[in-house]
């Protein structure tokens, strides 16, 4: 690759085109993109010359045929045309598909929307590895609890995974780790690539024991010819960033080292702020430049930079998710930021919500937890790394 490849961000206002019919209320908000690139081009990101940004295309049937049921496809246009016929279409409901409210509403151009999401991802990663980009960005992708035929988790095609599919057609022999660093666990990718060595897929979750999905065990490691390429590591909720940070250096850097993988796929949902209101973690924005570093730092090592990021999850919409997906794109740019955020870029943002704004990018410490808490999230963390180092390095010569 060469040396000056720029970094891609992929965004345009086709996004908020294709989902003017998503519900406003819905935890999931169009809205956190522009929020997100709004603070960005705050900061001058967009005038960088090394950043180039492309709008989204729309994911053909083929594409999204790689890890989605042609039925459920199709259904998911004919539900989206039925809803624009009749308004909004929010009452429509299939449960066979898991397209149902609240969580995965039926809304009009439903199909045209989902696929430009998976496109637009597919984008990034077709740029990425023709070396026409080093890194890229995609703020609304990440929707990785999608399964082969059903919604599930606010998804509907699983842009990640239709990615990391078209990356195989066209290279085969390729090798794809997945780092999965959002609250909940990444099922829907472990799930479409279960038996594929071809991907390895990394999960640091809060534990299915406590949060959706309910999944994501230590013990489940993927089957048959992919046995060992799921890599699972529950947290106990309020990880903070010490912990969480301990679990990803002993868990990520050996494996991607082991596995010499040829293009890394990222999903940084920041849910995994300690006010996010659909989880229980206990993070603050302080991490996430040390583990998006950390990633593009071994991008470079293992695949001559070839890293796809998405930006995943995350519900403190004006809040967490603009500082967060602003803080992964200076990281991948290499940019060192003002802390105090544009006094422009508060005053527009702050004109949207009632809520108090962060004035920084940086956040004050989380709520200190009871010694005997932190204690016990101590040894849980410990036990998921000695469990992981047991049962999944030997299986990667680690």
């Amino acid at each position: 690759m060469m040396a000056h490849a720029p970094t891609l961000l992929v965004h345009g206002p086709e996004y908020l085109e294709a989902l003017r019919g998503y519900p406003p209320d819905h935890p999931l908000r169009p809205i956190r993109g522009e929020l997100a690139v709004g603070l960005m081009r705050a900061y001058g990101l967009l005038d960088d010359p090394t950043l180039v940004v492309a709008p989204p295309r729309m994911a053909t049937d083929a594409e999204l045929e790689r890890v989605h049921a042609p039925g459920y496809i199709e259904r998911v246009r004919e539900l989206g045309l039925l809803a624009a016929a009749r308004g909004t279409g929010y009452e429509l409901q299939d449960r066979a598909y898991g397209l149902t409210s609240p969580d995965n509403p039926v809304f009009p151009a439903m199909h045209e929307a989902a696929a430009l999401i998976a496109g637009g991802t597919t984008l990034a990663a077709e740029w990425v590895m023709a070396g026409r980009a080093a890194h890229a960005f995609v703020p609304l992708g990440g929707l990785h609890h999608a399964m082969r035929a059903r919604a599930n988790g606010f998804c509907v095609y699983n842009d990640p995974a239709v990615a990391i599919a078209a990356v195989l057609d066209a290279h085969p022999d390729a090798r794809v780790v997945y780092v999965d660093l959002d609250a909940h666990y990444g099922d829907g990718v472990a799930a479409l690539f279960w038996t594929d060595p071809r991907v390895l897929a990394i999960s640091l979750h809060e534990s299915g024991r406590y949060l959706f999905p309910g999944t994501g065990d230590v013990a489940d490691m993927g089957a048959g010819a992919g046995y060992g390429y799921t890599v699972n590591a529950p947290l106990e909720p309020f990880t903070g960033d010490e912990t969480y940070l301990r679990a990803f250096t002993a868990v990520v850097p050996p494996l991607l080292r082991a596995y010499r993988p040829d293009l890394i796929v990222a999903q940084l949902g920041c849910d995994t702020h300690w006010t996010d209101p659909l989880t229980e973690m206990g993070m603050t924005t302080n991490v996430w430049p040390l583990l998006t570093e950390t990633l593009h730092t071994l991008a470079h090592e293992l695949c001559d930079g070839r890293l796809v990021a998405t930006g995943g999850g995350g519900y403190q919409t004006y809040s967490v998710v603009p500082r967060a997906q602003t803080l992964d794109v200076a990281a991948l740019l290499e940019r060192a930021l003002p802390d105090r955020l544009p006094s422009a870029w508060l005053a527009a943002a702050g004109a949207l919500t009632e809520a108090a704004l962060p004035p920084r990018l940086s956040d004050p410490p989380a709520p200190t937890l009871p010694a005997a808490r932190q204690e016990a999230i101590n040894r849980a963390t410990d036990a998921i790394i000695a469990r992981i180092r047991t049962d999944i390095f030997p299986l990667h010569n680690v």
